[in-house]
């Protein structure tokens, strides 16, 4: 069979909404184009395997980008560490190695990127595990066009432009090469200005968005073009989630999640560690109500399915509804946001009251500094199942103010919620990122001590395109300019972990 659209995945393919591979070729299929799906390939004979696609080859690492996944935060092999159990199974630099394998088996085929790892590297970006900037990833794969955050409007146009025998310039959501710039794009400090200076990375860093038409430079008559994301809407949400799933899931450390609900996107938290700001958006698209309830109904008739929602929400679970696309500033700080969490709360109690709906779980995690009382008390009755995730990440003002988490009065919500007297709380927390010594870290420390359940510390790992990593790479605030203590050894990391005094973090 020769397909019109070939994907090609560095993780295990799953029919389930969960999985951003399955929602891609679950559209392109309504649309009528027959999609092929190649996982986790392990040389050239298994790109080879479908044959040449009519239209495009599709390329992602997957979820995860490869270089977190075979690497430790300390930039150890994983597959090396005993105590892991783990075995690589994609290579290091997965798309790049992808795009390549395609190149020499198949020198006119289309060549799209997409997923975690591509859209971090769209531009030049810091590389922790060669600590060096990078060139972006469509000159260092070769690819045609690489598709940037959530894809489904952009794979549409792109499959349709391809079957129509028309250009790939100017889509929406997508980055291509070019020689030139066109009207109304910002320019952005070019890859050789970036190289020789630290603080022009920083004005690049500054001029990020999904929300712009940008173009870097690499040379006199070579640019990467951004075109500004498309807008999705709920009713888009609505139709993808919906799709016709059959949910299974090959995976042991997903089947968990067979039953999760996805119930909207983005994320205004802006956590300047994380990258969901420039993959999904920084504002809220919420899926309808009416959407949500369908999926579940479809759900309850599967002859496996016991009555529990595994999960119910998305990067923070209590984000839901909290749309508003007024302006482009940044919602978590706007006194004009909706915190009633009305919409939300009353779809669980919807959804928890359905006949043949045992318990709808809330697992994703929530941002406390926006819960109210209303929300705290329908969650932590009806949706816990243990502990309540939360990650306040630090406890040092200035090491938030950094992470761009000091929102919230921690102290006050853990009280709030030990009033209610209907369960536990999960602490998440951070060490080892910009701004953080061992004055710091000890703060935490002693924290720590006086908290019950702290049930992870991470150490800060540089991932692309991220604040915190242009911290990381120049030790300046970006927005500032202005010099920070950054711990670079990897003995101090180790040891800034060390100090919380907790074995299973070592």
């Amino acid at each position: 069979m020769e397909y019109d659209v070939i994907l090609v995945s560095g993780e295990k393919y799953f029919d389930h909404p969960l999985c951003g591979m399955a929602i891609l070729k679950r559209l392109l299929e309504k649309y009528d184009y027959t999609v092929g799906v190649i996982e986790m390939p392990s040389g050239e004979k298994d790109i080879a395997r479908l044959g040449k696609p009519k239209l495009f080859f599709g390329v992602s690492s997957g979820a995860m980008d490869s270089m977190i996944r075979n690497y430790t935060p300390l930039n150890r092999k994983r597959e090396k560490d005993e105590k892991l159990n783990y075995t690589q199974e994609i290579p290091d630099r997965a798309v790049i190695v992808y795009s390549w394998w395609i190149k020499r088996q198949f020198p006119e085929s289309i060549i799209v990127l997409g997923g975690i790892e591509a859209s971090l590297r769209r531009f030049t970006h810091y590389d922790y595990w060669d600590n060096k900037l990078r060139k972006s990833i469509l000159l260092e794969s070769g690819a045609n066009l690489l598709v940037y955050g959530n894809g489904e409007k952009q794979i549409l146009d792109i499959a349709s432009r391809l079957k129509n025998h028309r250009d790939l310039f100017g889509i929406l959501g997508t980055c291509i090469v070019s020689n030139n710039i066109p009207p109304r794009f910002t320019e952005l400090p070019s890859h050789e200005q970036t190289s020789i200076s630290k603080e022009k990375f920083c004005d690049m860093q500054n001029l990020f968005s999904n929300n712009k038409n940008l173009a870097e430079k690499y040379s006199k008559n070579s640019y990467v073009l951004q075109f500004k994301s498309p807008k999705y809407s709920s009713k888009d949400l609505d139709e993808y989630y919906e799709l016709p799933f059959t949910r299974e899931i090959n995976s042991n450390e997903l089947k968990g999640f067979e039953f999760s609900i996805v119930t909207h996107r983005g994320c205004i938290g802006n956590c300047n560690f994380c990258s969901l700001s420039l993959l999904s958006g920084d504002k809220i698209i919420s899926r309808s109500e009416e959407s949500i309830i369908r999926e579940v109904e479809k759900m309850m008739k599967m002859p496996h399915f016991k009555g529990n929602i595994d999960d119910l929400g998305g990067p923070s679970a209590n984000m839901y509804g909290m749309d508003c696309h007024a302006c482009e500033g940044e919602c978590i700080s706007c006194p004009k946001l909706n915190r009633s969490h009305s919409r939300l709360v009353k779809l669980m109690k919807k959804l928890r009251n359905l006949k043949g709906i045992k318990k709808v779980f809330v697992r994703s995690g929530i941002r406390y500094d926006l819960v109210n009382d209303d929300y705290l008390k329908e969650l932590v009755k009806h949706h816990v199942s243990g502990k309540l995730k939360i990650a306040p990440e630090h406890v040092n003002k200035d090491v938030l103010e950094l992470m761009n988490k000091s929102h919230g009065n921690l102290g006050k919500f853990i009280e709030d919620f030990n009033k209610l007297d209907c369960g536990e709380l999960a602490f998440y927390f951070m060490v080892g990122h910009p701004g953080t010594s061992m004055l710091e870290s000890q703060e935490l420390a002693d924290k720590i001590t006086r908290l019950r359940n702290a049930e992870s510390v991470q150490l800060f790992t540089p991932t692309p395109m991220t604040i915190s990593t242009c911290m990381y790479y120049t030790g300046l605030n970006p927005k500032t300019k202005k010099k920070i203590y950054v711990p670079y050894s990897f003995r101090e990391k180790k040891e800034q972990k060390r100090i919380l005094g907790l074995k299973r973090f070592e």
